[in-house]
């Protein structure tokens, strides 16, 4: 029964900074407390990890694998994950933060319905193969998924927990005590046989996620987590429709957890990501009302076997009676096949593949003489099976550690550590950082002989180019071009027309980078980059004007607006007034382009001469003089002009007078 205890670490300050406010869950790898980060001034949830997983050497392989595994967790960024913050160790507390989730877990909201609908049941299912996506995306394995670590947050959110825990603790006791370390319901036949696992591990469980959300039960039960796993192994998880009050249910579900839960991993999707492909179009088959639809199952009180009833998830606050029993120790597997109400260590291999009629709990009682049969015929086979074992069989390999994203150093030593040699090439990587691993060979959880050697290719960084020291701004595009192609950067033009009035055509008026930030000179920039080279047209085409007869400020404005530059000279004109245009060059209505040159040619008026005097000349005298300032004479006789003396001028001396003007001569 469950029992309210004091907690030594309520009331603590953990770490300096996280102060624990109250228990929230015990399970069997760690305790969840709600705590307050006082530096961040916010809620967390605090997961401690139990002290006997840190004991000895394995508890030392456990620490460092869970810090790396918390390392890897924290960078996966999904709304669907709980979000880690921070692990570290405070004395003999190592801890984790991870983000608070207020609400309930899938269990308890199980335990609370019997069964969800068909739409609700493969929504849950769609959220949680969406979130594990993300991490299968970036390489990581939950190894753990099961109802206790699907948060249902009050506000609708779906919340997968626990990244990096089940991941850490099955690499140690599966390397130090040949036991793998899970929950049983949801355990995968190849995690159970061999301790290997991979993303459809995550899929494997989440098929059996499903069909316990549509039945309202489990596929396979058991009174030890070992016929569990037997039939885990051994047979094909049932259709939901064959379950008690299930008929309805189209075949379409049935033939989605069929997939999913294959017992074959080849024969599932290889990835969380094909697997919410396939879930996705399973649903969009299925009509409304089906959708709506909900297998009859009576809520229960008691959570099922092969579960994990103290543990609550991250954060969660569906809090469960803390148990005052303390969990075996990992490696201790015949005390943990005593609780198949928990988390589990089985041995790898306990559970073999058999034809039919085999089971997995033998009757106890034999008869001696079988017994003694059996004695000698293990005698007989075991050092041949031994021999076997070591040299060809599971006992000759191992499991490679995880080293992906560790630097360099950091990773041969894990290998080290492990047995196993190490080669290190060197590639460009854009995105994992310069030293650091990018990938493995043979990859991360997969088997290599225990003598073996594995290739790790470590970052080199991005791999970069530096821009010439001269600008590209001003060059020839055939010269830009040519300048970029010869350090490995392509060249691309931006699309429209870039007229400027100074920078003549074909020369770059612009290098910018993809996203528009100008580029520098000797910048550095990654190989195989494109750069945006902005070509000028030259001037802008334009249509001139017609300004003749306008003003030569009311011209000089219009054609400047264009663009155009004015060029005025002056001519006499006896037909345009002074000051107006008399004609231009280009005339109106030509094409041109802007800082062109118009010439115009603006009026002075009339042409003048100054009037000479011609008082006292002789008529004809006086008429020829006009007549060569292009004046015309007129005669007006006095006393009959009998003399022929110019005796007075209409205009007087100095006087100007327009060419052509008619000049009268007073002559007597």
């Amino acid at each position: 029964m469950g029992a309210t205890v004091t907690d030594p670490l309520v009331g603590r300050l953990v770490d300096g900074r996280y102060e624990v406010v109250q228990r929230i869950a015990r399970g069997g790898m760690a305790t969840v407390y709600l705590a307050v980060d006082r530096r961040l001034d916010r809620d967390v949830a605090l997961k401690v990890m139990h002290a006997h997983l840190a004991e000895g050497r394995a508890g030392a392989d456990f620490v460092a694998r869970f810090r790396r595994e918390a390392r890897a967790a924290a960078r996966l960024t999904h709304p669907g994950l709980v979000g880690v913050y921070d692990q570290g160790v405070d004395g003999e507390t190592s801890y984790l933060t991870m983000e608070y989730v207020d609400g309930v877990n899938l269990r308890r909201h199980l335990s609370e319905r019997g069964s969800l609908t068909v739409g609700e049941a493969l929504g849950v299912a769609e959220q949680v193969l969406d979130a594990l996506a993300a991490a299968h995306r970036a390489g990581l394995v939950h190894r753990d998924v099961k109802p206790e670590n699907v948060l249902m947050a009050t506000d609708g959110r779906i919340k997968v927990a626990d990244f990096g825990l089940a991941r850490a603790v099955t690499e140690v006791t599966s390397t130090t005590t040949g036991t793998v370390f899970g929950t049983v319901a949801y355990l995968s036949p190849e995690l159970v046989v061999r301790g290997e696992s991979d993303a459809r591990t995550d899929v494997y469980a989440t098929g059996v996620l499903l069909y316990e959300m549509l039945t309202g039960a489990q596929p396979f039960t058991g009174e030890t987590p070992i016929q569990i796993a037997f039939q885990h192994v051994n047979n094909d998880v049932p259709a939901p429709s064959d379950a008690p009050d299930a008929s309805w249910l189209p075949a379409e579900v049935d033939e989605l957890v069929a997939a999913l839960a294959a017992r074959e991993p080849d024969d599932r999707p290889g990835d969380a990501g094909a697997a919410l492909a396939l879930l996705r179009r399973t649903r969009t088959s299925l009509d409304p009302a089906t959708l709506a639809r909900r297998v009859d199952r009576d809520p229960v009180v008691a959570l099922p076997q092969a579960t994990d009833p103290e543990q609550d998830g991250t954060g969660s606050l569906d809090r469960v009676p803390v148990q005052d029993d303390q969990p075996a120790e990992p490696g201790d597997a015949t005390t943990r096949l005593e609780t198949p109400g928990r988390t589990v260590a089985l041995p790898i291999g306990a559970v073999a593949v058999s034809g039919a009629g085999a089971t997995a709990d033998a009757p106890a009682r034999r008869r001696p003489w079988r017994w003694v049969a059996a004695v000698l015929l293990l005698l007989a086979v075991a050092g041949g099976g031994t021999w076997w074992y070591l040299q060809v069989g599971p006992g000759a390999y191992t499991t490679v550690p995880t080293v992906s994203a560790l630097a360099e150093d950091e990773a041969v030593d894990v290998l080290t550590d492990a047995g196993l040699g190490s080669d290190v090439v060197e590639a460009f990587d854009d995105e994992v950082p310069a030293g650091d691993v990018v990938s493995a060979d043979p990859g991360d959880g997969e088997r290599v002989r225990k003598d073996g050697t594995v290739t790790l290719t470590v970052s080199k960084g991005v791999d970069v180019v530096t821009l010439p020291e001269q600008p590209l701004t001003g060059m020839m595009q055939a010269d830009a071009a040519a300048a970029l192609a010869g350090i490995d950067l392509v060249a691309a033009y931006p699309e429209g027309d870039h007229w400027h009035d100074e920078a003549p055509a074909g020369s770059v008026l612009a290098a910018t980078a993809e996203d528009g930030t100008p580029l520098e000179p000797s910048q550095a920039l990654k190989r195989g980059s494109t750069v945006l080279l902005t070509i000028s047209d030259g001037p802008e085409p334009v249509r001139v004007v017609s300004v003749v007869g306008a003003s030569l400020d009311e011209a000089t404005a219009q054609l400047e607006g264009q663009g155009l530059v004015v060029a005025a000279e002056e001519a006499f004109s006896d037909t345009v007034a002074a000051g107006r245009v008399i004609s231009q060059s280009p005339e109106g209505g030509a094409a041109g382009n802007r800082t062109d040159t118009v010439t115009l040619q603006v009026s002075k008026g009339p042409e003048t001469v100054a009037m000479p005097n011609l008082v006292g000349q002789q008529y004809d005298q006086a008429a020829a003089a006009l007549e060569a300032l292009g004046l015309k004479a007129e005669r007006q006789n006095v006393l009959g002009g009998l003399f022929g003396t110019v005796r007075d001028q209409s205009v007087a001396r100095d006087q100007q007078v327009p060419k052509g003007s008619t000049i009268t001569l007073t002559v007597v």
